[in-house]
This record gives C-alpha cells, structure tokens and sequence, in this order.
C-alpha cells in the first residue's frame, strides 16, 4: 500500500519532457531573438511594431483567411453527410473511404501541383471555342483563386476525416437518429439538430486543421503563382529578413493559442458530460 500511495519518481520522463521543449522551443527562441537583436543597435522591437505597416501584409492574409473559410465550409460540407452515412448505412465501405482520403498524404503536393498546371494548361487549348474556357478563367482569378480552393479541399481531406471519425466513434450516431426520426425528424434536421450539435468538438478540431493546413500551405500557392499569407511571407523574407521572422513566430504563437483555446473547450464539453451522465 505504501508503493502504492507513494511511487517512486521516474526520471526519465522529466528528461525526455525536457528534450522535447528544447526541440520544439529552442528554434522559436533562436527565431525571437534573431528579431530583437540588432546588429550596432542592440535590442529592439522594429520588426514588431512594423508589421501592420507592411506591404502586401493586409491583403495576403485576407486572402488565406478567405481561401480558409471556403475551404472549411466546402470539405465540412463533403464530409460530415459521407461520414454520418458511412457509419449508419455502410460501415464494410470505412477502408476505402480511409484509404482515399489518405491520398494526399502519400501524393507529393509537387506532383500534385504538376497535375493541376497541367489541366490548367489543357483547357484553354482545348476548350476555347466552348463555355467552359470561361470557368478556366474564372477558377484562376487571383483576387479569389477557387483553384486553390479546390487543392486545398483535397489536401485537408485526411485531417478532416480522422478529426470527425474520432468524434463519431464517441457517440452512439444511430441511437441518436434513430430517436430523433421516430420524433418525425426528417434526415437534414437530424442532421442538423442532433448529430452536429454532438460534433461540436471534432467540427473545431477539422476547421483549426483545416485553417492551419491553408495558412502555411506555400508550395501549391507559390508554383500557381498566386500570393496568399506564406508565400508572401517568404517573398519578403529576401529583403527584410527579421519582419519576415516577426510575421512567423507570431503566426505560429496564434496557432498555438488556438489550439489551447479548443483544447480547452473539448475539455469543458467533455466533463459536462461526464458530469451530466453521472
């Protein structure tokens, strides 16, 4: 009972706790002092205090953000009706749709890219004389190109899978519709007013991948010629190296503190109901 109660402290566990901080903290540290210090000028923070005043800032985020919203309505839109029917109707099918929304973690995003400039190419050739040059044209608008949209759609399909196959694996699905159709729910609102709402936690876990896959996706945007918030972020990293630094470690605390954010919602949820069961 006294080992029990009193166990003795592993050490190793501190050790590799502590090398995993200085791996992921140490080039974020070296990245923040390499924009504090300035050579003859000692510590400031101009890279900081600049940013907003940037050029090309403002409208490259604006547009990830965009491409990022788009992106996350249309793959939620694709997959939370093919995942819910999957598990209720064919759940023998569950390999093949995992296996296909494994794709693009096993295509290169070069030969992806490759492909894509491609048809892009093949299209105005061949299709000119028809409507469809039109929508050649329209997909490649750099203002909102839904090229990269579609690109993006395809590239996060297998975070988005795993993040709402974890979620569905936690709720009984077919106790729930089956209860909410013998109320007189049709299929949309059982949808809508039953399962999503039980999906809370996996819907924020797919849009946060999501948001981060398209805010640091660069060499898609880069090879299509377009200039969303990374690849701006490299083109100005040539002539003014420490904003471009500044611009990176505060995206990336952002994206840390979004995580933490939802992390801790998911776990408010999840001792609520706990509580709730109990």
């Amino acid at each position: 009972m006294a080992r029990l109660k009193h166990p003795r402290p592993r050490p190793w566990r501190g050790i590799v706790l502590a090398c995993a901080a200085a791996y992921f903290l140490g080039p974020m540290a070296a990245s923040v002092v390499f924009t504090v210090d300035v050579p003859n000028q000692g510590l400031t923070l101009d890279a900081y205090t600049h940013i907003l005043d940037a050029d090309g800032l403002t409208p490259s985020l604006l547009l990830a953000l965009e491409l990022s919203a788009a992106t996350i309505a249309i793959v939620l839109l694709l997959m939370v009706p093919a995942m819910v029917a999957l598990r209720l109707t064919a759940p023998r099918l569950r390999p093949i749709v995992e296996t296909v929304c494994s794709l693009p973690l096993v295509i290169p995003p070069i030969a992806l890219v490759a492909g894509i400039s491609d048809v892009l190419r093949w299209g105005p050739e061949h299709l000119a004389s028809t409507p469809f040059f039109q929508t050649f044209v329209a997909i490649q608008n750099p203002s909102f190109p839904v090229v990269l949209v579609l690109t993006y759609v395809v590239m996060a399909l297998p975070f988005v899978q795993g993040a709402l196959d974890t979620g569905l694996r936690a709720m009984d699905l077919r106790t729930l519709v089956e209860a909410a159709r013998s109320c007189g729910a049709d299929w949309p609102r059982a949808l809508v007013g039953v399962v999503l709402p039980n999906l809370r936690g996996a819907l924020l876990n797919a849009s946060f991948l999501t948001l981060a896959l398209v805010l640091g996706e660069y060499t898609v945007a880069q090879l299509l010629g377009f200039q969303p918030f990374a690849v701006w972020i490299v083109s100005v990293g040539g002539s003014q190296a420490q904003l471009s630094v500044a611009v990176s470690v505060l995206s990336l605390l952002l994206t840390w503190a979004l995580l933490m954010v939802i992390a801790a919602v998911s776990g408010r949820r999840a001792s609520s109901r706990s509580t709730t069961q109990e």
